[in-house]
């Protein structure tokens, strides 16, 4: 895989900020290795395919058996009795041009293992597993053996001597500005106390921009010591100078080195990550119990009947046996192990899925060093999601000669009718959306005669989609995520056709007439597969208003989470959010930028401000007669939008290419030359507070002027990106030659800069800066300036929207180099066009393996769901990050309880009046039935009532209908599809106490349809 070449076409853009390039290079020269290719196998092979190594090698000559439809993805009826790797290649292979996939044949020998870097064993006997670790762990190889058995799991990791991890968090490294170095033994470094350095003892750092005390600057990485949260030191400072300003401490990331097991030693001494801190017991007892299996294969040659108590006596009596031999004996529980023989035959997709991305992060690690690897077992297990509702016998899990048989040998044929039966609302088609309907199609979820699967998603799918949202390929770029979805889930499993109905409307308050009364009636669940929290938030509201169970899941590049809504139980998603994110103050962007991500924002405002923002206004003047009296009634900055109208349609319109490299130079010019000396002008370099401290100290820096030079690439990379993006605006033709951009830039004439006395700077937060709105005089002298719109008429200027993916548009190339030239101007550390593209586009790293992972989670509740479960243990919500790796979950938080009088309730319960009631019947109702006096009504931002209103206002309201009265105020006609309103009231108690209460909701009778 040529690296650069898939990164220029936009395949991995999301995927790169996870893994870095330095990790998709090395990944771009590792082949790997998949025996087994049942459900687990194919799902860690098109994890991997999809994440870009250089080849996977499949192995599995088995043939085709019905029973694998249970969770191979890839496999249809007519491939029954063909071998395994055969029908998997092409289909693996689809998911990524750039990764050959390949069959090996004949038989493992040792000269064929020899050649891949990463071999990944399923579903393979214990006894082959140790044959070809032997070998692997002697040739240095990386080994992984994966197995999953019903809602049980089992993960081994070998990767050999001294294996290297160059990141293990993969945490952006941390850093921050420096106050004070001491010149001693111990060279305490202090901190700003603007924010803590959130060091740890062992950390590493270097320094950059040091004043005085150069030596530091990019020196070898020191050891830090933490003293406190503003404090660290790094050792011996004495021979390196005095410290005299500014600066910054940056984090490295060490390597650190681990010693990995064979599997034969590590199965004497093993090494657990726990999955489940709630289950901390469970890991010694499945590690016996997995062995006892192998050993129960090897003596009948096949695995537990399901649910068959014979069958699950032998294995018990084997996991005592290999326990009784074990160094350290394991405390067992019969019941988890006769668990572990009854699900044995068992395969069911979530639990493929989550070991699937799960291993398939471990396989990256392997081959690029980067985050810290699973050392070395790993067991996994979702017993609870065992249904409650139904009993399960023998009986009930013998196969039936379906593609469901390895899923009935764990629920049984009355649960999977009920799986069959269920209708699921899937909001969403992106990346979490494909997983989750392949998992749905595997588990035959909305089959049946009742069952539907509902699927909204107003996007397109992109060439960047594909190496994430893998039901889709080339072929599809362009085409509607829903239906697309929705077809290849058809090609997986053709139950669902016709079960899938594929919607392209976006939800909200706009599309509620689709997504109306009948339609959430007519749902048993709703699941989030959604990118923005708007959107999540609207659909928590429609399920607590409709009372719906919600499955709420996301990403973060290796972290992801998982939340379970359940009626009248839990929290809604709402309940608790994610404190905001800390905004940079204006003052820090405009004038005192100390950090990259300043200036990469000013540069991405100064985007909007140049490209953008003119045009429009431009465009609303010639196309509204009443914009100037608009803008002058707004009053805000209303001199400078019309000065720059008049810019941009009058003094500064380009009619020639020339003219947007000359108007580019003099942009320059003002923004890193004269700016800057009237910066200096106001507050000289050596100027002094009021308290007697030097105006530029630490945070703020002192900056200097740049001197336009054309053979410096950053001044012309300025220079050729602003002025194809005026010219975009004009409508005129871009250019990339350097020669005519010398050849004009040699003529362009600068006009002398002069320091303007009395211009105020704003230098804190707190400061208020007047507004520039001019006097009535100024601003009919620039109205007067501007051409009347109608000797324009059908001109109109090109705004430029942002897009980041498109690397031909010169938008991060805009934003990047003027972020950097900015970042000349204070002394700050360039970043490069990735990192300036991650931040400006607020990219939000992702990867399949994580996606996989996370969505095999939400399945497993959905289980719980299906099962109709109402105790709040039952359900778990989870955090993982594959990165350390960690597994965290927890019980839901139950439902808040509120009161008044003697009547407690939640957010899910609500006051149902019936009818289309007059104001007087609603208020009279509430005092009559519940003692309550209402204080104030609305509806949405209506006001209906309140004891505030005017006498005359109230008494014209009392007697009409709700609904009239809606109307009235709102001043909008009643949609046909409202059945009921949504009414928040402020109640007294027979105290006059304000007390809390539930909302309303009027049922209105249905509005008959209109012919």
């Amino acid at each position: 895989m040529d690296v650069e070449t898939v990164i220029d076409e936009g395949l991995y853009s999301r995927q790169l900020y996870v893994l870095g390039h330095e990790a998709m290079k090395k990944m771009g020269s590792s082949d790997i290795l998949v025996i087994g290719l049942k459900g687990l196998g194919v799902e860690i092979a098109k994890n991997v395919v999809l994440a870009g190594v250089k080849s996977v090698t499949l192995y599995d000559p088995a043939p085709v058996q019905l029973s694998d439809l249970s969770t191979q993805f890839f496999l249809t009826e007519a491939d029954i009795g063909i071998p395994r790797d055969v029908v998997s290649r092409p289909r693996l292979a689809e998911l990524n041009s750039y990764v050959p996939v390949h069959v090996l044949e004949g038989e493992l020998t040792p000269d064929k293992l020899s050649q891949f870097k990463v071999i990944v064993v399923t579903e393979t006997s214990l006894e082959k597993q140790l044959e070809i670790n032997e070998f692997a762990h002697a040739n240095g190889i990386y080994f992984i053996a994966a197995e999953v058995r019903g809602l049980f799991a089992s993960a081994f990791n070998d990767f050999g001597k001294d294996f290297r991890i160059v990141d293990v968090t993969g945490e952006e490294a941390l850093s921050g500005m420096i106050a004070e170095i001491s010149t001693d033994g111990e060279g305490i470094v202090t901190c700003l106390d603007e924010s803590r350095h959130g060091l740890e003892d062992g950390d590493h750092v270097t320094f950059v921009e040091v004043v005085g005390m150069e030596a530091l600057n990019n020196c070898e990485p020191k050891k830090v010591k933490v003293l406190g949260p503003y404090t660290f030191s790094i050792g011996d400072t004495t021979g390196l100078g005095s410290y005299v300003r500014e600066g910054r401490f940056q984090q490295v990331k060490m390597p650190k080195y681990l010693d990995f097991l064979s599997l034969k030693e590590s199965l004497e001494k093993p090494e657990f990550l726990i999955t489940d801190f709630g289950k901390f017991d469970r890991p010694p007892q499945l590690h016996v119990g997995f062995q006892a299996l192998h050993a129960f294969a090897a003596k009948y040659g096949r695995q537990p009947r399901p649910r068959n108590e014979e069958d699950a006596e032998q294995v018990l009596a084997l996991t005592n046996e290999i326990n009784d031999k074990a160094p350290e004996k394991a405390e067992l529980d019969e019941r988890i192990i006769c668990e572990l023989s009854y699900q044995a035959v068992g395969d069911l997709s979530p639990m493929v899925a989550v070991i699937g991305g799960t291993i398939a992060q471990e396989v990256l690690k392997a081959c690029t060093g980067k985050f810290h690897p699973v050392h070395q077992w790993m067991y996994f297990d979702s017993l609870e999601s065992l249904p409650t509702s139904v009993t399960l016998t023998e009986e009930a899990c013998r196969p039936i000669g379906s593609r469901y048989d390895n899923q009935l040998a764990v629920f049984g044929k009355e649960f999977q009718e009920k799986i069959a039966n269920f209708r699921e609302f899937l909001v969403g088609a992106g990346a979490i959306g494909c997983e989750m309907l392949k998992n749905w199609a595997m588990m035959g979820l909305g089959t049946g005669p009742k069952g539907k699967i509902h699927l909204t998603d107003m996007d397109t799918i992109e060439k960047s989609n594909l190496n994430r949202q893998f039901l889709f390929r080339p072929s599809d770029v362009g085409k509607l995520k829903s239906h697309s979805a929705a077809a290849a889930i058809g090609k997986m499993n053709p139950a669902t056709i016709g079960h899938v109905i594929a919607y392209e409307e976006r939800v909200g308050a706009d599309s509620e007439r689709v997504y109306n009364d009948e339609f959430f009636d007519n749902l048993d669940g709703v699941t989030n597969a959604l990118d923005n929290l708007d959107a999540r938030k609207y659909m928590d509201r429609r399920c607590v208003y409709y009372l719906k169970p919600l499955l709420e899941s996301g990403t973060l590049g290796t972290k992801g989470n998982v939340q379970v809504v359940i009626p009248k139980l839990t929290e809604s998603y709402s309940s608790s959010q994610d404190p905001p994110e800390t905004s940079i103050p204006l003052c820090t962007l405009k004038n005192f930028p100390n950090a990259i991500e300043h200036t990469i924002q000013w540069a991405r405002d100064a985007f909007e401000g140049y490209f953008k923002q003119p045009a429009e206004n431009v465009n609303l003047y010639l196309s509204r007669s009443d914009y100037i009296e608009g803008l002058l009634k707004d009053r805000s900055n209303s001199a400078e939008t019309l000065k720059t109208i008049e810019k941009y349609l009058v003094s500064n319109k380009p009619l020639t290419f020339e003219e947007c490299i000359t108007w580019a130079r003099i942009l320059f010019e003002e923004q890193f030359n004269n700016n800057i000396q009237q910066l200096l002008f106001n507050f000289p370099r050596d100027s002094v507070t009021s308290s007697g401290t030097l105006f530029w100290s630490p945070p703020k820096r002192a900056p200097t002027p740049l001197e336009f030079n054309m053979d410096d690439p950053s001044h012309m990379d300025f220079i050729i990106a602003a002025a194809n993006l005026h010219a975009f605006n004009y409508g005129l033709k871009g250019e990339t030659n350097p020669e005519i951009f010398r050849q004009t830039l040699a003529n362009v004439v600068v006009p002398e800069f002069r320091p303007r006395s009395g211009v105020r700077i704003q230098v804190n937060e707190s400061e208020t800066m007047p507004t520039e709105d001019g006097d009535q005089a100024e601003l009919q002298k620039l109205i007067n300036a501007l051409p009347l719109s109608s000797t324009l008429a059908g001109y109109r200027l090109h705004p430029v929207e942002f897009e980041k993916d498109d690397d031909a548009n010169f938008h991060i190339d805009f934003i990047a180099a003027t972020s950097n030239l900015r970042a000349s101007n204070y002394g700050i550390t360039h970043a490069n066009r990735h990192r300036t593209k991650f931040i400006a586009g607020r990219i939000i790293p992702a990867i399949a393996t994580t996606t996989a992972m996370v969505t095999g989670l939400v399945c497993l509740e959905l289980y719980k769901i299906i099962d109709d479960r109402q105790k709040l243990d039952d359900y778990k919500n989870g955090f993982v990050n594959l990165a350390l790796p960690f597994f965290g979950f927890s019980e839901p938080i139950a439902a808040p309880k509120f009161k008044y009088y003697d009547t407690e309730f939640t957010l899910w319960d609500r006051f149902t009046v019936e009818g289309d009631v007059t104001l007087r019947e609603f208020i009279k109702h509430f005092k009559d039935k519940y003692n309550l006096e209402v204080a104030m009504a609305s509806v949405g931002v209506s006001m209906i009532y309140t004891t505030f209103m005017k006498k005359d206002t109230v008494e014209h309201r009392l007697d009409k209908k709700f609904s009239e009265l809606v109307e009235i105020v709102s001043r909008k006609p009643r949609p046909e599809h409202v059945t009921a309103f949504t009414v928040e009231i402020v109640c007294y108690d027979d105290d006059g106490e304000d007390v809390d209460v539930p909302y309303v909701i009027v049922v209105l009778p249905r509005q008959p349809k209109q012919q």
